[in-house]
């Protein structure tokens, strides 16, 4: 109802109405004639996959599993040991679980436990993403970006090795070949301010864990890259190693070098999968 601008809503109009926050529904129900101002109806918040508040609502929406399993870590717990942890962002999760033959039996009971719960909050799992991996037979598993596996460290005990995956590397790089692909005529300057962006924020998002060799093949490779492009604009063959050190490229090109790594202790001891 429309009302003066001087005078506020009257609070009579303000029927109660039922809200349901749905998860992961695709299309919104319209009604098939206006609602009267006296009727009743039933509003559904709907929100899509890759929306922008899609992680926040998922984080919220889970936070009964949480605790689920915040319940199962300490019900499982051997003095300061755990049996089992996990790691959840957004609808995204990883149940890690102790690899002693004394704890084979979480392994289905977490997963009949977990399912139990998310079909309480009517949360199907994708079947296809959902993986059982066994560390200890150098099986790995892929979460937010990185590749997660077990390795031997040079003291003799094992520790967790967590690097960028194969497909994120290649999809950056192919990135980049588009951008020095159509910046052919371009200033050097132009193309640098272009790629700096982009390798920055794909630098700093991987740059924990044991990113360095992955780091140093793509600082390679955008080095190279913009060599060729100095030459081909000079009409000159080759990539010019022995033209410009890397520091001008660096220091004068301002072309981003920050590809240092932050390493993080994790703790050493047990395995798991």
């Amino acid at each position: 109802m429309r009302h003066s601008t001087g005078a506020p809503c009257p609070p009579s109009s303000l029927g109660s109405r039922d809200i349901n926050i749905v998860l992961f529904t695709a299309q919104i129900n319209h009604g098939q004639r206006p609602p009267a101002l006296d009727d009743a109806f039933e509003l559904k918040v709907t929100f899509c996959v890759r929306g922008v508040t899609s992680p926040l609502l998922s984080n919220i929406y889970l936070n009964e599993v949480d605790r689920m399993l915040e319940r199962a870590k300490a019900v499982t717990r051997h003095g300061k040991y755990t049996a089992l942890e996990y790691a959840r962002f957004a609808d995204d999760l990883v149940i890690l679980v102790d690899a002693y033959r004394r704890h084979d039996w979480l392994v289905p009971a977490v997963n009949k436990r977990l399912r139990e719960e998310l079909a309480k909050l009517e949360v199907e799992v994708n079947e296809e993403k959902t993986r059982f991996v066994d560390l200890t037979k150098d099986e790995c598993f892929g979460f937010l970006g990185f590749d997660f596996r077990r390795v031997k460290s040079l003291n003799g005990t094992w520790r967790a090795q967590f690097t960028p995956k194969l497909k994120k590397r290649t999809a950056l790089l192919r990135k980049l070949a588009d951008v020095f692909q159509h910046s052919h005529s371009q200033p050097v300057a132009r193309v640098v301010e272009r790629i700096n962006p982009i390798v920055r924020g794909w630098v700093n998002y991987f740059a924990i864990g044991h990113s360095g060799r992955c780091f140093s093949s793509v600082r390679d490779w955008v080095e190279m890259k913009m060599r060729r492009h100095l030459l081909r604009n000079q009409q000159r063959r080759g990539f010019g190693w022995h033209r410009r050190r890397r520091a001008w490229l660096y220091g004068t090109l301002g072309l981003f070098g920050d590809y240092r790594v932050r390493y993080y202790a994790a703790p050493t001891g047990g395995s798991a999968r």
